[in-house]
């Protein structure tokens, strides 16, 4: 089984709150991508960088004290190219989901019950590289130790783009395979 896995497009992260230009400038690639996976059958699950009314009072929100995400708001949705294949996006209150990789783990064990191969290949996408990517594809490669994770870099953006180069050759060196490295 291969997936896709689609992190944080959210509008805060591409033209709001903490938007870049790098961010913007990925958006028709993560689309093209999403679309390219649905045609191959891969599964594809989207993170949401979720917090609530009173963020600026959690750790997070006291050492990064920009109001972003905030269920409910127009910030906190997936970007409109990307909506459609955003069927049940998976909140997440910090950088790194458990949910998702339990969930992996959860789907590559019921696929291996069946005398199916299981969870082979899992594709990150989305932003921001060194912050929620990063946390998320070694959050997967605990789980799931056996299955590639990958990262499409031209498919990413970071805070910034020297930040983004950053946490590439961080998942290298922790055996997560980087593709389409500028």
């Amino acid at each position: 089984m291969q997936v896709l896995v689609v992190v944080d497009m959210q509008n805060d992260f591409v033209s709001s709150a903490l938007g870049t230009p790098e961010a913007r400038e990925i958006v028709s690639r993560v689309a093209d991508r999403a679309a390219a996976a649905k045609e191959r059958g891969e599964e594809i699950l989207f993170t949401r960088d979720t917090h609530e009314e009173g963020y600026l009072d959690t750790q997070e929100g006291r050492k990064l004290p920009v109001p972003h995400c905030i269920r409910g708001t127009w910030g906190w949705e997936i970007v409109e190219p990307l909506q459609t294949y955003a069927e049940h996006p998976i909140d997440k209150p910090t950088f790194g989901s458990q949910f998702l990789g339990a969930l992996l783990k959860a789907r590559d064990e019921d696929l291996r019950r069946q005398g199916k191969p299981g969870v082979e290949r899992v594709t990150l996408i989305g932003l921001c590289t060194d912050i929620c990517v990063i946390s998320n594809a070694l959050l997967i490669k605990a789980f799931l130790p056996e299955a590639e994770v990958a990262v499409d870099a031209s498919c990413c953006a970071g805070v910034t783009p020297e930040s983004h180069r950053t946490a590439l050759t961080a998942m290298k060196a922790c055996q997560i395979t980087v593709e389409h490295e500028n």
